[in-house]
Order: structure tokens, then sequence, then C-alpha cells
């Protein structure tokens, strides 16, 4: 017999030496074509950066596609929310899924491993995010 599941409780277990964070990720793509994500851009990336400003948004961007020379409207949010319910409700108020022109898909998301590098000079200023 194989396992097609494995219980939260165990996997929290499993890595409890681990940073654990909870996170969402919203998967969004196209519904219609372009012209629609283009006529709502501006206001979807405003609206993205307010929830970065608000400190909702871990991360966000465009995929490219296969040949990464040309973007065909799919993208991915990562928030930070309190339970999949808020996470849904705030990828249904961004401007893109309210106007129809991507729909979306959230999934929960367990950050264990990994990292991040900032380096910052103070002479110029100037940040390298490794």
């Amino acid at each position: 017999m194989s396992l097609t599941s494995i219980p939260k409780a165990d996997i929290l277990k499993a890595c409890e030496a681990m940073l654990r964070k909870q996170l969402y990720v919203v998967f969004t793509k196209p519904v219609n074509g372009m012209e629609p994500v283009m006529a709502v851009l501006e206001e979807h990336l405003a609206f993205q950066i307010d929830l970065e400003q608000r400190g909702i948004m871990f991360g966000a961007g465009p995929f490219w596609n296969d040949a990464e020379d040309a973007w065909q409207g799919e993208g991915m949010v990562i928030l930070r929310a309190s339970s999949l319910a808020e996470a849904l409700a705030l990828a249904a108020a961004d401007p893109m899924h309210k106007a129809g022109a991507r729909s979306f898909t959230v999934r929960p998301w367990l950050l264990n491993e990994g990292s991040v590098t900032v380096r910052m000079t103070y002479s110029d200023g100037k940040r390298d995010i490794i």
C-alpha cells in the first residue's frame, strides 16, 4: 500500500527545528488573452505595492515563457495571511481577478528551507539580495 498523503501534524513534527512559516501562494493566469490583462495592469501593480507596503506580500512576479523571452500573463504572489480564507479574499480583491482578466488558485505553503542574503554598503546605499 502506498501513502497518498501525510497528516499536517506529522510534517510539522518532522521539521520542528526548521522555519515552519505558513504562507499562501496565489497562482494567477489569463482568462481571455493579454488585452484584458494589460487593461488593468496599472491598477494591479498599485494593489500589489499596497500589499507589499502593508507587509502582507512576501513576494510576487511574472512567470516568463519557457524560452524566457516573453510574458504570457501568468504570475505568482506569496502572501502572509492568517488563513486560507484570508488569502482567498486578498487574491479575489486583486483588480486582475475582480475584472475577470485572470483566474487564480491559492495553495497553502509551508516555508521550511532556504536563505536570504542582503548586502548593503553604507557609503553608496547600494543593496544586493542574493
